[in-house]
């Protein structure tokens, strides 16, 4: 894919979440407690069909550019997601395994923290819908890590331009995202982000 084409993307995906209502202008409360003027759902966008096509497809031409043998990320944010890649690499002929990781080990069987085909030694790349506090991506990281294979990259839908993004940045994993905050807090496609990943 090239710019241009995923910015045309971005700006479906954002009409589409006005249209789905996973993007709404407001007075809102974060879970973080947090005041803002709009309210994203990543939930109403990985479960819709159009949109889950749309993240895949810009995604899976975003891992092409690395070399990664496995995509996933924290439970539930990034399980739609993880489906979607796994069936439009497998359409496209491209080599890619899925995992998710949970938020606390199973407490029965193998008491697993990471669900999938994660094994040590693969080179991921990790996903989650939307950055803001930066937490359960953090975690995923380290539980990926934890287990002997290498975070590549990080890629998510929206960056809030919160803490998070610049805490995220001192781990030095390049960071992909669609959209982003504008001085006037709406969601813009993140233009600049887009051009600096892919070559028009």
């Amino acid at each position: 894919m090239r710019a241009n084409d995923v910015i045309d993307s971005a700006n479906r995906l954002i009409q589409r979440a006005e249209e789905v209502e996973a993007l709404q202008y407001g007075e809102f409360t974060l879970t973080s407690g947090a005041r803002s003027n709009f309210y994203f759902d990543g939930r109403l966008l990985s479960t819709d069909p159009e949109c889950v096509h749309i993240i895949s497809e810009v995604l899976l031409a975003l891992t092409s550019t690395h070399e990664i043998d496995a995509f996933g990320g924290p439970a539930v944010g990034a399980v739609p997601i993880v489906g979607g890649m796994m069936l439009a690499a497998h359409a496209a002929g491209k080599p890619l395994k899925g995992f998710f990781v949970r938020s606390e080990a199973k407490s029965h069987g193998m008491g697993k923290r990471i669900e999938g085909h994660l094994r040590s030694g693969d080179k991921v790349a990790v996903f989650d819908d939307t950055i803001s506090t930066g937490g359960s991506l953090i975690v995923a990281i380290e539980a990926v890590q934890s287990l002997g294979a290498s975070v590549e990259l990080l890629a998510c839908i929206l960056d809030r331009q919160q803490p998070a993004t610049s805490r995220l940045a001192s781990l030095d994993i390049p960071c992909f995202n669609l959209m982003t905050v504008n001085e006037h807090d709406q969601v813009v496609v993140d233009a600049d982000t887009i051009t600096r990943w892919f070559d028009d």
